[in-house]
C-alpha cells in the first residue's frame, strides 16, 4: 500500500509542478513544523505545497524524503493519515504534504497526533478556505501556523500568462511615488508590445484564477468558475458542516444568487429573508459567514467608530471580479468591479473599511475614492491623506493614482 502512495506521490510532484512561483511561495518560507495553507479552490495550493516539498529536496521529485497525499484519494479509504505518516517516518522521510485535508474524516485528530508523535517530522497540508482548524476537540492552534492563501494578483496574472516578471510594491511606495512606478512598469510591458489597460481588462474578467491558461475561451474559464461555485458548496462545505442539509444548500445558492445581482450593499436581514426563504436572522447570518469563509463573497467593516459595535457588515462584495463576471448574468457594473478589484488587492495584507465621505479607509490613514478617469476630489478635501483611485488611466499625478497600479501589492 505505502508502495502505491510513493509512486502516486511522485506521479502528482510530476504532474503538477510549474515553473513560475506565486507570491506566496516567495513570501512565506513555512520554517514552522506544521503549516496549514487555506485558500479557495483553483487559486494553486496544490501547486504551492509541491513546490515547497522540490525546495527542501533540491528539486528532486524522487526523492524518498518527501511525500504528497491526496487526502480525498480512493486509495486514502484502505489506511489511515497515522499509519502513512509512520511508515513514512520509519522510512527516513523528513516532509509529508497532505492536500485538500477537509475531505477527510477525523483529519484534525489524526494531524495532532502525528504532529505529537514523530517530532522531526515537517508537516504541510492544505485545505479549504472554510476549514475550521479552531473548532472541535482536537485543536490545532497550539500547533499550527495557518496561511490564507488568495488567487492571483495583476502582477501575477502578467507573468504568468506573459512571462514578464515584475516587481511588487507596497502601499507607502505607491502613493509617495506611483506616478514613476507606473510609468517603470509601462516601460517594461512596451518591450513586449503590451498595454497595461488592456491587460488589466483581460485580469478583472479571468486573470485571478491560475487555471485561466487551460481554456480556449473565456465562456468556458467562466463555466469553469461557476462550475468550482457549485462544488465548493456541495462538497467542500458539506465536508466541513456536514449539518448541512440538501434545502439549507439549495438555500445558500439562492442567497449568492442574490448578492451577485445585488453587490455591494448593505445587509437587511428582514429583506433578504423575504426574497431567499430563509426562516432567521440567526441562520442567515450563519450562511453569510459560510460564505465569507470559503472566499465566495468577502464583508466589509465600517471605518466609523460608532458602527463597529454592530456585528452586519457595512457592505457585502463578491470576493473577486472574475466571480462577478461569471455569476452575473448581465454584464456587471462598471463601479462594482472597479471596487471589487481594489478590495481583493488590498484584503490579503492590508486593513480595509468603509469610510464616511469615501470608498474605502485603508490602514486607518489613506482615504480612497474610485471611479473612472474623469472623476473629481470633491469627497477628498477633508482629507491630507485622500487619493483617487481612476480606472482607465496609464498613469496619474498627485492625488491621481491608477487604479491598477494596486493590482501589483503583490
Amino acid at each position: 500500500m505505502f508502495e502505491e502512495l510513493r509512486e502516486l506521490s511522485q506521479t502528482f510532484i510530476r504532474i503538477k509542478f510549474e515553473q513560475f512561483r506565486r507570491y506566496f511561495i516567495e513570501t512565506t518560507p513555512l520554517k514552522h513544523r506544521f503549516s496549514i495553507i487555506l485558500g479557495e479552490r483553483g487559486i494553486g495550493k496544490t501547486t504551492t505545497l509541491i513546490q515547497y516539498l522540490l525546495d527542501s529536496t533540491d528539486q528532486n521529485p524522487l526523492s524518498e524524503k518527501i511525500l504528497y497525499i491526496q487526502a480525498d484519494h480512493f486509495l486514502m479509504g484502505k489506511t489511515t493519515l497515522y499509519d502513512i505518516a509512520e511508515t513514512f517516518w520509519k522510512l527516513g522521510g523528513k516532509v509529508i504534504a497532505f492536500d485538500e485535508i477537509h475531505k477527510y474524516p477525523n483529519w484534525s485528530m489524526e494531524l495532532k497526533s502525528i504532529y505529537d508523535t514523530f517530532i522531526d517530522l515537517k508537516i504541510l497540508a492544505s485545505g479549504s478556505s472554510a476549514l475550521e482548524i479552531h473548532k472541535g476537540s482536537h485543536d490545532l492552534t497550539r500547533r499550527a501556523i495557518v496561511y490564507r492563501m488568495y488567487g492571483l494578483s495583476l502582477r501575477e496574472f502578467i507573468g504568468l500568462k506573459y512571462k514578464l516578471q515584475l516587481q511588487s510594491y507596497n502601499l507607502d511606495q505607491m502613493v509617495s511615488d506611483h506616478t514613476k512606478l507606473a510609468f517603470n512598469i509601462i516601460k517594461q510591458l512596451e518591450t513586449q508590445n503590451l498595454k497595461i489597460l488592456k491587460l488589466f481588462k483581460e485580469y478583472l474578467e479571468y486573470g485571478y484564477y491560475p487555471y485561466f491558461r487551460i481554456f480556449e475561451s473565456v465562456d468556458e474559464f467562466k463555466l469553469t468558475v461557476e462550475q468550482n461555485l457549485h462544488t465548493a458548496l456541495e462538497s467542500d462545505l458539506v465536508a466541513i458542516y456536514p449539518h448541512l442539509t440538501g434545502n439549507s444548500i439549495k438555500k445558500i445558492k439562492q442567497l449568492i444568487t442574490f448578492i451577485a445581482q445585488a453587490v455591494p450593499f448593505t445587509p437587511n436581514w428582514q429583506a433578504i429573508k423575504k426574497l431567499t426563504d430563509i426562516g432567521d436572522d440567526r441562520t442567515l447570518k450563519t450562511y453569510f459567514n459560510y460564505l465569507q469563509d470559503a472566499s465566495i463573497i468577502q464583508g466589509l467593516e465600517s471605518g466609523s467608530d460608532k458602527m463597529k459595535r454592530i456585528e452586519v457588515p457595512e457592505k457585502i462584495f463578491l470576493a473577486n471580479t472574475n466571480q462577478l463576471y461569471s455569476y452575473c448574468t448581465m454584464h456587471p457594473n462598471a463601479g462594482t468591479i472597479r471596487e471589487t478589484f481594489f478590495l481583493s488587492s488590498f484584503r490579503p495584507f492590508y486593513t480595509i473599511m468603509t469610510a464616511r465621505e469615501t470608498d474605502f479607509l485603508v490602514e486607518k490613514k489613506y482615504y480612497f475614492e474610485i471611479g473612472g478617469k474623469n472623476k473629481g476630489a470633491k469627497q477628498l478635501r477633508q482629507q491630507d491623506k485622500g487619493y483617487l483611485a481612476l480606472d482607465d488611466i496609464g498613469h496619474g499625478v498627485g492625488k491621481r493614482i491608477p487604479l491598477w497600479l494596486f493590482g501589483f501589492l503583490y
